[in-house]
């Protein structure tokens, strides 16, 4: 019997994650609905697999009653993340992805007592998207227990893969989103704009709609939050420029043809990007008494970093370690799991008093 099942195993994410279970001894069952794509990978890899549509409640059933975990990777999760999760319920089968949707993290939060009753942990969001950030963000709340605004940021070396590239088109002319006491507000694309050192030299950053807006409020309490991404100025003028042509960017013709060019031109970082490539995450924690606490992290490549911290969560769910419920990252392990990942180093600027403007 296997212990984890992958959906969406045959992805470029998908493929990483189960050459990273593998060598550290899970028993895998590879999964999704691509027959072809399933059947030679589980030869290749010698692995069970199964295949199956979301869609057929029944067989995702049959998959799920045989292994104590599953490791979603089929994006866009907003389309297929509640299907699995309910499979889940059902079966009492641990529910893990690779989300970093602002809405999907919303509503999985909704199944918490649900997961609960079931006895199963719901747990999106176990890669780059939000692990990392997520840590950084308890850690932070632990270094400065009064804050009430949290900023949060990342900047990442190497390219996208194919999945990533499609979810992102399929937000296009949405605009952005932050956490503003409490409430998930939307907010315009590029909303707001600042010089962050992330451990490299300052870099020019903006507000994007990242996983933390719902995840962070969750694992720490702190009801402002802000999250920023490290971009060029032409990228910056392009998200401002999205502003006036979200409309026609929301448009079918539009989205489609984007569609057709990420699955002629977006491959994914390779192999060498991956092994060689950094990402730098950057926290930042302040009070209404004008306290400020920064924190950074120093990680391997986001693709890397994604299948390590994945397979790291999933070696834990089904060794037992899963807390029931919905849970994010941190919430569920504490700040520190991001330190039991090989490459990552977390450093941490004095706390200091900041003045206020009048």
């Amino acid at each position: 019997m296997a212990d984890l099942l992958v959906y969406g195993s045959y992805g470029y994410t998908g493929s990483l994650i189960v050459d990273e279970a593998l060598d550290r001894g899970l028993h895998v069952m590879v999964a999704g609905r691509d027959r072809n794509a399933v059947e030679n990978q589980a030869i290749r890899q010698k692995c069970e697999e199964r295949v199956f549509s979301l869609d057929e409640p029944r067989l995702v059933d049959h998959a799920l009653d045989e292994v104590d975990a599953v490791l979603h990777c089929a994006g866009p999760f907003a389309d297929t993340a509640q299907p699995m999760v309910e499979g889940c319920l059902r079966t009492g089968t641990h529910y893990l992805d690779i989300t970093g949707e602002i809405e999907v993290f919303e509503r999985l939060a909704g199944y918490d007592e649900e997961a609960r009753e079931a006895g199963v942990m719901v747990l999106p969001g176990v890669g780059f998207d939000v692990v990392p950030t997520d840590c950084l963000a308890a850690h932070l709340a632990d270094r400065l227990p009064d804050a009430d605004r949290l900023a949060l940021g990342f900047e990442a070396s190497g390219g996208i893969s194919p999945g990533t590239a499609r979810t992102m088109v399929g937000s296009l002319g949405e605009g952005g989103a932050a956490r503003r006491e409490g409430r998930i507000e939307q907010v315009p694309s590029a909303w707001r704009t600042r010089r962050i050192d992330f451990g490299n030299g300052e870099r020019s950053a903006t507000t994007i709609p990242w996983g933390d807006v719902s995840t962070a409020y969750h694992t720490t309490g702190i009801g402002t939050v802000e999250v920023y991404m490290a971009v060029p100025s032409w990228a910056l003028h392009a998200l401002r420029l999205g502003r006036y042509f979200g409309p026609l960017a929301r448009t079918g013709a539009v989205k489609s043809a984007l569609e057709r060019l990420v699955d002629a031109r977006v491959d994914g970082p390779d192999e060498r990007t991956r092994r060689e490539g950094r990402s730098y995450v950057w926290g930042e924690a302040e009070t209404t008494d004008g306290e400020r606490a920064v924190s950074r992290l120093v990680a391997p490549e986001t693709y890397r970093l994604t299948k390590l911290t994945a397979v790291e969560i999933a070696g834990r769910a089904v060794d037992g370690d899963a807390p029931v419920g919905f849970q994010t990252p941190a919430g569920a392990y504490g700040p520190d799991l991001i330190l039991d990942i090989d490459g990552v180093e977390r450093t941490d600027d004095p706390v200091e008093a900041v003045q206020k403007s009048a």
